[in-house]
């Protein structure tokens, strides 16, 4: 598959990245060790964003105000926002990978599998899923970007698939399904360190994190075919989202497993941890690293 994406080196607390066309220097508090690269190939970036001082950008003029890159044969509509990031989570390469084929050992002739996703920001899972076959619903409390997903879906030619774009509160909104009776096959989320609903509602992984994988579990078809949860939170290990899902999941028969996410590049270049997953599946588990 087409990939626009690669990490091209790290260090230094900072991240060097190719979306497309543009190299961009971006934090990246993990990467405590030396940079590979010369600092002239550094200062090369087209543009670089950091937070000292407030979050700013430097010769942010050399980018346009929307450009697209193709991830793992997905579109993906990508813009410099005032906090550094570009509407895209490339770590996640390895997840929608795994989605895809989850939703399609799911299917059945006569249905589409059934698939939430919660705190969805732009869409890669929910294009993964829809692309392989499956009825989304996909939930943000953004307005503006569920329609950035949305614009995705249309740049994946996906604007008529069986997709619900909802804009509110997971919680408030995983008590309205409960109560509906609605059921999913799938459910992926990737909840915030904090947050705020539509209407101000307050979220810290932390606090509300059990709350929102009990209510998940009540929403599972009596045989679920996936649950994958992921997490970009500091102190948030695998280990930790595996017990939480371990917890939520406990009566299910199947397979749990956890792992890091990885931003890779070309071989040599030294991946950089970037977040956290554990996946529970009937059948067969991704694997913890891009590739």
């Amino acid at each position: 598959m087409t990939d626009e994406y690669a990490l091209l080196d790290s260090g230094n607390g900072r991240k060097l990245e190719r979306f497309g066309r543009f190299v961009l220097a971006r934090p990246c508090a993990q990467a405590i060790w030396r940079p590979s690269l010369s600092q002239a190939e550094w200062e090369a970036a087209d543009a670089s964003f950091d937070r000292e001082d407030g979050h700013r950008w430097r010769s942010r003029e050399r980018l346009p105000d929307q450009w697209e890159i193709e991830v793992d044969g997905l579109r993906f509509r990508l813009s410099s926002t005032d906090f550094g990031h570009l509407g895209i989570f490339p770590e996640q390469r390895v997840c929608w990978r795994w989605i895809g084929e989850a939703v399609k050992s799911a299917a059945h002739p006569d249905c589409h599998p059934r698939v939430l996703n919660l705190f969805a920001y732009s869409g890669g899972a929910t294009l993964a899923a829809a692309r392989a076959g499956a009825e989304v619903c996909h939930l943000d409390a953004s307005a503006g970007m569920v329609q950035w997903a949305r614009g995705n879906a249309a740049a994946n030619a996906l604007d008529q698939a069986p997709i619900r774009w909802i804009v509110d509160d997971a919680h408030k909104f995983l008590t309205r399904e409960i109560r509906r009776g609605r059921r999913y096959d799938g459910i992926i989320l990737d909840p915030p360190s904090f947050g705020r609903g539509a209407k101000g509602e307050v979220y810290k992984i932390e606090d509300d994190l059990p709350e929102t994988l009990a209510s998940c579990r009540q929403l599972l078809t009596d045989r679920p075919a996936f649950f994958l949860l992921s997490a970009h939170t500091p102190g948030i290990t695998p280990v930790v989202l595996e017990n939480l899902a371990s917890d939520a999941l406990r009566d299910l028969p199947g397979t749990l497993s956890s792992g890091e996410m990885l931003l890779t590049g070309a071989p040599g270049v030294r991946p950089v941890p970037s977040g956290c997953m554990a996946a529970w599946t009937a059948r067969a588990t991704p694997r913890s690293r891009d590739g």
